[in-house]
């Protein structure tokens, strides 16, 4: 029985100084890149000290307006203009987290690994919210320049966080375990290009709109313009929408006096090609084919009539200017979004090959019977690269 115990003991006593072995072999000799048998090292967390930093922006405001004006005629201007936007927050974001030159200069190479295709989610995105067809219509109610600065800033808030976050995470994977931060105004990355990078200057962007906007409305069509036109109108598109608005006084936080507003608006518009941007005919002799090219579809015309179905003021509110032509805007922008409709635009571009038939095919085979006729449409606007 004694020698039972003993052997137990002994086991017992070899496997306990094995585990020992095993551990401290681990921790000063085993390697620190994952082995064949599964095991990693344990990562150690890496210190954040953040550090008052103000924010330095690359963009001038001037430019920036005139680009947004027309991205298409400055396409190789706004890939810039998205460049320079998106490496200001990371600069800020890099200082205000105090990175060391080492990972600093690292942004920038990191950054250019997504610009490629950040400048064209850009780009497209700004031309589905900014209309640049109705500058007229925006000119007039003084909100063109206005319209810019806010779809510049909801395109730009879209894509700031994923971009700053990704940027960031892969700088610092070399710290190969959790992040901690201290120091004042700790916040995330996201928060700090958000409210302290692109928040400021999109308020610097909305003063500078708000002074061109007024001065564009007031000089607007000063004297009579007259200009030639080259248009082909293919479809009309009449529509018909109300809006009502309702204003009201407080005192000490309690409504006491209101005033509606009931507006009805109907629209005509014009759906069709402007021939002066672009209008070419070409031969294949090979396939027997006359190609004609032809811009893409836009709104050529947009009328927008309204009257006024009710106005009930208040004993103690007035109407101003602004709140009817606010109104009158909304109304405006709404028919605006529905023109661009995808299928209004494919079935003017149908018309077009119909009138393109009719008017050229009959001539093209009095010349010779074989050859048919073909419609393309193109993009007026050239895509350029940084």
């Amino acid at each position: 029985m004694d020698n039972i115990k003993t052997i137990l003991k002994t086991v017992l006593i070899v496997g306990l100084a094995g585990i020992a072995i095993f551990v401290i072999w681990k921790k000063f000799f085993g390697s620190n890149d994952n082995s064949d048998d599964g095991y990693i090292s344990v990562p150690k967390g890496m210190q954040i000290n953040y550090v008052p930093a103000d924010f330095r922006s690359t963009l001038n405001e001037e430019e920036v307006m005139q680009i947004l004006s027309n991205p298409s005629m400055y396409r190789r201007d706004f890939n810039k203009m998205v460049y320079n936007l998106n490496m200001d927050l990371l600069d800020h974001v890099s200082r205000r987290m105090g990175l060391p030159d080492t990972l600093r200069t690292q942004v920038e190479g990191e950054y250019r690994k997504h610009h490629n295709y950040l400048k064209d989610l850009y780009y497209h995105d700004f031309l589905q919210l900014q209309d640049t067809t109705s500058a007229i219509y925006q000119q007039w109610y003084a909100n063109d320049a206005s319209n810019m600065v806010d779809a510049l800033n909801e395109v730009a808030s879209k894509y700031t966080c994923f971009l700053v976050n990704h940027v960031m995470t892969t700088l610092l994977k070399s710290g190969n375990g959790a992040l901690s931060v201290k120091g004042r105004k700790v916040y995330s990355p996201c928060s700090i290009a958000m409210e302290e990078g692109l928040k400021p200057m999109v308020k610097r962007m909305q003063e500078k709109a708000v002074i061109d906007d007024f001065n564009q409305s007031k000089g607007m069509l000063e004297e009579r313009v007259e200009r030639s036109i080259a248009e082909l109108a293919t479809i009309e598109v009449r529509d018909k929408k109300g809006a009502s608005k309702e204003l009201k006084t407080k005192v000490l936080g309690y409504s006491v006096s209101s005033t509606e507003i009931e507006i009805t608006a109907i629209s005509i518009a014009k759906i069709g090609f402007k021939l002066d941007e672009l209008f070419e005919i070409q031969t294949n002799s090979s396939r027997k084919e006359v190609v004609v090219i032809l811009p893409e579809p836009r709104v050529l015309s947009h009328e927008v009539y309204p009257k006024i179905d009710k106005l009930d003021v208040g004993w103690m509110r007035e109407v101003k200017n602004e709140d009817l032509n606010t109104v009158f805007n909304l109304l405006r922008e709404e028919f605006r979004r529905d023109l661009n409709d995808t299928q209004v635009m494919n079935r003017s571009k149908k018309h077009a090959e119909k009138i393109m038939q009719t008017m050229l095919l009959p001539m093209i085979q009095s010349i010779d019977p074989r050859y048919n006729l073909k419609v393309k449409f193109r993009g007026s606007g050239m895509q350029q690269n940084l």
